[in-house]
């Protein structure tokens, strides 16, 4: 699968080629820059980014030892109106009792072009502020003053981090077009940090090693009758690795239909941290496989000593389990319990905030409080239970071994048949249904004897949707009917979300309003709480605006308000997977009675597509009974991931598909 192109570093170094040479400088802007009406390459842009350069850079402090400053700088033009929201820069810095990270912006200035001269407005105080994100990042925040349709602005920060062994990500692309992108990082021999690039196009690299020398300051008192106090310097000479990465025109990143996470997909480089090892110390080794990430996770005192704990709900879980045998009751039955007793407080993680006891006492916790404790709940259970690591749709793909590459966690226990995948922190998860933001590929499962499995989180099993529909029309056009429809598994789970969303009254009107203005009557709904049942809805309906009346002829779409009228697939080449995030079976069992005095002129043919190697397939069939109509319709998706390669076949299907369903039954008159 065309996904992710992967470059090692021995590979980067062997095709790099010399760096393009080119100056920029802030407060250099330029008349033409100013002038310029729309992107030369790039036409339907909002903005672009003319130029962004950054520097990591380890430096020495006398007294922190070793840390990493980060200085970027950045020019954007504002070609249109919509991209004024490109005046608003923010920069998140972690902020945890034990890493403090600063971030300053600087020389923020907007350009505009007056009467044909120059006119630089700079930002003032009140146009920079700071934000709380979490408990465990805060962001620095500016909007640019004056911003108008052809404006210029630049500025710069710095970050500030006392973790040397941290490099921030940079990324190449961005929504709009990148001119010239520039980064470059510099540490000492005693760091050794793994260079990971992602995307479809990749910049230019150059490395190189340099000699460097800090001066270390030292001061010593001697003791006996008359103190004294000396002062020494020391020069320590190493030498420095300098990788430089340049990207020149690089396109905007366009938005797909069915795309998890745009960011999976930009260019972008990270490094993680592999080892250090300073003179006359040990080595001291970091994640350089999945197993060491884990088992190095596994050991931090939030997540693997918590799983240990269990005094605290023994008492609890033994009158709960009390008279349940069957390992799936007891799943469900421990599972609905943490649900019903300790709710999400909406903060991700894979580290206990609160930490289990706490969590449990005061009925809150983050995902990894509630979910270790799940898991803790499941092997005092008699059950073979885990964690396990999760990337959240949000957070992008695990694709690199690295601490930071998860952001959840959630429970797994093994049976004869597979593992059951559980989430207590959503009230309509079930077993293998977890939360849609959890889907996202890969998880890691990590047992007691810190050994890691990769766990396929894509669910495999089908979320149907099936609607029974029964109408009549009458010689006017109007159609008077019943419908019901059964939701299981994902559907169902958002199903039920969107039923809490909206009162009832608030519901129906939506309902109404997206169905062509339908009026509803005889509304109910079945299975709303019993959450391993499908979900129901029933109600009868009626519409003057569901088909259409011409010359005496009535033309009407069989789905009615159910018809898919628009390909969603329309890029003649797809550059992402298309990410369904589930697989889905569409049924549609429809009863149409002709109006008296009408007859069928005109019936839409019965047709099957099926995709290759099973991906897919929809099926049309209909036949005439005297004046009822039957008609049963399948739209069935068997993967919850197509690859770039299988498009254009996922796109001709989508294409025969919505043209079929788009067909209209013509009656006549007698």
């Amino acid at each position: 699968m065309k996904i992710i192109k992967l470059l090692s570093l021995s590979v980067i170094l062997l095709i790099a080629p010399k760096a393009i040479s080119q100056e920029f400088k802030l407060g250099k802007v330029s008349v033409a820059e100013l002038e310029q009406k729309v992107h030369p390459k790039d036409t339907a842009a909002v903005a672009a980014i003319l130029y962004k350069k950054g520097v990591s850079r380890m430096e020495y402090d006398q007294n922190d030892g070793f840390y990493m400053a980060t200085d970027v700088e950045t020019r954007i033009k504002i070609y249109k109106k919509e991209g004024y929201e490109w005046a608003n820069q923010q920069v998140w810095y972690r902020n945890t009792t034990n890493l403090k990270e600063r971030v300053f912006f600087a020389d923020a200035v907007t350009y505009n072009l007056v009467n044909g001269k120059i006119e630089k407005t700079k930002l003032k105080s009140d146009g920079s502020f700071d934000e709380v994100i979490s408990k465990y990042r805060g962001q620095k925040k500016i909007t640019m003053p004056n911003v108008k349709e052809g404006s210029v602005i630049e500025f710069r920060y710095t970050i500030k981090c006392p973790n040397a062994g941290i490099i921030r990500d940079w990324d190449f692309q961005a929504s709009i077009p990148v001119n010239y992108s520039e980064f470059k990082v510099a540490y000492p021999e005693y760091y050794v940090f793994k260079p990971r690039q992602k995307g479809y196009i990749f910049p230019k690299v150059t490395t190189s090693k340099n000699s460097k020398s800090i001066t270390i300051n030292s001061k010593e008192r001697s003791g006996g009758r008359v103190s004294s106090t000396n002062f020494s310097s020391d020069n320590i000479d190493y030498i420095e690795t300098e990788t430089i990465y340049v990207a020149q025109d690089f396109p905007a990143m366009k938005d797909e239909s069915f795309v998890n996470n745009i960011d999976n997909y930009t260019s972008s480089v990270q490094h993680e941290l592999s080892l250090v090892h300073f003179p006359n110390s040990p080595m001291k080794e970091y994640s350089t496989d999945w197993n060491s990430v884990v088992k190095t996770i596994y050991e931090y005192d939030d997540f693997g000593p918590e799983l240990n704990k269990t005094g605290y709900f023994e008492e609890d879980l033994k009158k709960l389990l009390t008279g349940i045998d069957g390992q799936d009751e007891r799943i469900w039955a421990i599972l609905n319990y943490v649900k019903a007793n300790v709710k999400w407080n909406n903060y991700t993680g894979y580290s206990c905030d609160n930490g289990v006891k706490k969590a449990y006492k005061e009925k809150t916790g983050n995902i990894a409080d509630i979910n270790l404790m799940l898991t803790a709940m499941l092997r005092s259970s008699g059950l073979t239970a885990n964690p396990v690591l999760v990337s959240t749709r949000d957070n992008g793909i695990a694709l690199f071994p690295n601490r930071n590459a998860f952001d959840y966690v959630v429970a797994a226990v093994e049976t004869p048949n597979g593992y059951i995948l559980l989430d207590a922190t959503d009230k309509y998860s079930t077993p293998n249904v977890l939360p849609y933001r959890t889907l996202n590929w890969f998880g890691r499962l990590i047992r007691k004897d810190g050994s890691s499995e990769e766990i396929d989180l894509m669910p495999k099993k089908a979320s149907n949707d099936f609607v029974f529909l029964n109408y009549d029309i009458d010689a006017n056009g109007k159609i008077t009917g019943k419908t019901r429809r059964q939701c299981t598994d994902y559907n169902a789970m958002i199903s039920r979300a969107n039923f809490e969303k909206l009162k009832e009254e608030e519901y129906l009107e939506k309902l109404e309003n997206n169905n062509r203005k339908i009026e509803i009557s005889d509304y109910s709904r079945t299975n709303e709480k019993e959450l391993l049942s499908p979900t129901i809805e029933t109600y009868s309906f009626t519409g003057n605006d569901l088909c259409e009346v011409i010359g005496g002829k009535i033309y009407v779409n069989p789905l009615l308000f159910f018809t898919q009228d628009k390909n969603p697939f329309k890029q003649e080449v797809r550059e992402y997977p298309v990410d369904f995030g589930y697989p889905f079976s569409d049924k549609f069992n429809i009863s149409i009675k002709i109006p008296e005095g009408y007859t069928v002129e005109t019936l839409p043919a019965a047709v099957a597509y099926n995709m290759e190697n099973n991906l897919g397939s929809f099926k049309f069939n209909i036949a005439q009974n005297e004046n009822v109509l039957q008609i049963m319709v399948t739209n069935q998706i068997n993967e919850a991931i197509v690859s770039t390669e299988q498009y254009e076949m996922l796109k001709e299907y989508y294409k025969g598909m919505i043209a079929k369903q788009t067909e209209k039954i013509v009656l006549k008159r007698i």
